[in-house]
């Protein structure tokens, strides 16, 4: 077995996990399945990882930092703050399309760690993460699109996280990915409503207006 730095082999255990519970189950998802997958010994597992709930943790964390980084990457500068929304949206949604699996582990993972109290902190720990990433994602929209969200950040994050779990969650049941990406376009729409433009920009473009037209 190659050696491997500890927080690589955490990404690779993370890896093979995300893979056996994507595949057969969060249930599936035991320390001997992943050492498995990761064509490791069960000392290696429990090596890097404390127990199962810190596993759980840590895919949890994996799912949420994979949605946030499509979501950010797509944001299109210079561009106004109606397309800089709907970018985010798509990229957001395509990647969700694209790892069914992995969102449907997400909720595996907050349902079976609210049934066991010995996992409670996983569920709190994803959604700490959610909201985060979420607000993340909303300061990112007011700096490409030059304007700041008129609701506090902390508090529209959890409406974006909670639109979000709704549409998947419906998406996952019914298979409409039309109607879960027109849904989520709608709310768009709201965030769009609640946006101010940032008197800052409006000024400095005054500035600069006046500037040209003063005679050499």
């Amino acid at each position: 077995m190659n050696r491997l730095p500890v927080a690589e082999r955490r990404e690779q255990l993370i890896e093979a996990a995300l893979a056996v519970a994507s595949r057969d189950g969060i249930d599936a998802a035991t320390v001997r399945a992943v050492a498995a997958e990761a064509g490791v010994s069960l000392g290696v597992v429990h090596y890097c990882f404390q127990d199962k709930d810190e596993l759980l943790r840590a895919m949890a964390h994996a799912i949420t930092s994979a949605n946030l980084e499509r979501s950010m990457g797509e944001l299109p500068p210079d561009v106004g703050v109606a397309a800089v929304i709907d970018g985010t949206i798509d990229a957001l949604w395509d990647g969700i399309k694209e790892s069914r699996g992995a969102q449907l582990l997400s909720y595996e993972l907050t349902t079976s760690s609210l049934r066991h109290p010995e996992l409670n902190q996983v569920a709190i720990e994803q959604y700490r993460g959610q909201w985060a990433a979420a607000e993340q994602v909303l300061r990112g929209v007011e700096q490409a699109a030059g304007v700041t969200f008129s609701v506090p950040l902390e508090t529209l994050a959890r409406t974006v996280v909670a639109v979000v779990d709704g549409y998947s969650l419906a998406w996952l049941v019914d298979g409409d990915e039309a109607k879960a990406r027109e849904g989520m376009h709608g709310f768009g729409r709201f965030l769009l409503s609640t946006t101010v433009a940032n008197p800052r920009d409006g000024l400095e473009q005054l500035l600069d207006t006046g500037d040209e037209a003063l005679p050499a």
